[in-house]
């Protein structure tokens, strides 16, 4: 499943990479994409994953690379 997030106030294009990087490493996740200039996420999960729990664990990644991000989706 895709699913595709807003990033808002990300601050530089490390920054994405970081966040990219560390979502990668989460289980339960496939692939993610993070777009610095478009300032979009794009997270592909694995089947049979609880979605909700999963993007609680993103928001606890961008706030400790990015604390001012906010993602909506």
């Amino acid at each position: 499943m895709k699913k595709s997030y807003k990033l808002e106030n990300l601050d530089c294009a490390v920054c994405a990479q970081k966040i990219e990087n560390k979502v990668k490493k989460l289980d339960g996740i496939e692939d993610v994409n993070v777009s610095f200039m478009l300032s979009k996420m794009t997270v592909d999960y694995k089947d049979n994953v609880d979605v909700e729990e999963k993007y609680a664990q993103i928001l606890k990644v961008c706030k400790k690379v990015e604390p001012d991000c906010v993602v909506k989706g």
